[in-house]
C-alpha cells in the first residue's frame, strides 16, 4: 500500500468521522429546541390558567387587590421573557405571586369549595407537574448538547459550526423547595 493510500483512507476516516459528529450536534441542538417548546407549551398553559384563577378568588376576595396585581404583573413578565435565563427569573416570580394567591385562598372557606377553583386548582397542578417534567427533560438534552460542545474531539466541531453551549432552565432554590400550593 503506498503513502498516498494510507493518507487518503486516513483523510476519508476523518471525514466520515466529522460527518458523524456534525450530525450528532443536529441531533442534540433538534432535541434540545424540541424541549424547550415543550416547556413553552405547558407555560403557556399556565398563562392561561392564570386569569381565570384570579377572577375566581377575585369573586371572593374583591379587597386583595394588590396581590392580583402582583399576580397579573408577573404573568405578563414571564410571558414577555424571551431567554432562557429570562423565563426562570420569570417564573421563579410567577411561583411566588401564586403562593400569595393561594394564601389569600385559604381565607376564604366558600372559595375553597367552589368547584370552579377547585377545576383550576387540578388543572393548575397538573400543569405544574407538566412544566417540572418539560424542565428536566430539556435540561437533559441541554447537559447532553454541552458536554458535546466541550469535550475533544467534539469540541473541534462544535467550534467550526458554531455550535454553543445553552442554558439550563433552573429555578431559584426557594421556588424549587417549595412549589405552588394547589390543593388545600
Amino acid at each position: 500500500m503506498s503513502i498516498i493510500n494510507i493518507i487518503l483512507i486516513v483523510l476519508a476516516v476523518v471525514v466520515v468521522w466529522g460527518i458523524f459528529a456534525y450530525n450528532r450536534f443536529i441531533k442534540l441542538k433538534t432535541r434540545s429546541d424540541e424541549a424547550w417548546a415543550d416547556i413553552d407549551v405547558q407555560l403557556k398553559r399556565r398563562y392561561d390558567l392564570i386569569p381565570n384563577l384570579v377572577n375566581t378568588v377575585k369573586g371572593y376576595a374583591a379587597h386583595e387587590a394588590g396581590t392580583f396585581e402582583k399576580v397579573t404583573q408577573a404573568r405578563t413578565a414571564a410571558m414577555g421573557a424571551q431567554s432562557v435565563e429570562d423565563h426562570a427569573k420569570a417564573e421563579n416570580m410567577l411561583t411566588s405571586t401564586l403562593k400569595s394567591l393561594f394564601a389569600v385562598a385559604e381565607s376564604y372557606p366558600d372559595l375553597k369549595a367552589n368547584q370552579n377553583f377547585l377545576e383550576l386548582q387540578r388543572e393548575l397542578s397538573d400543569t405544574e407537574n407538566k412544566i417540572q417534567s418539560a424542565r428536566r427533560f430539556y435540561n437533559t438534552n441541554v447537559r447532553d448538547l454541552n458536554i458535546a460542545v466541550e469535550t475533544f474531539p467534539y469540541n473541534v466541531i462544535a467550534n467550526m459550526f458554531k455550535f454553543s453551549k445553552r442554558q439550563f432552565f433552573e429555578l431559584t432554590e426557594e421556588a424549587a423547595k417549595e412549589p405552588v400550593k394547589v390543593q388545600f
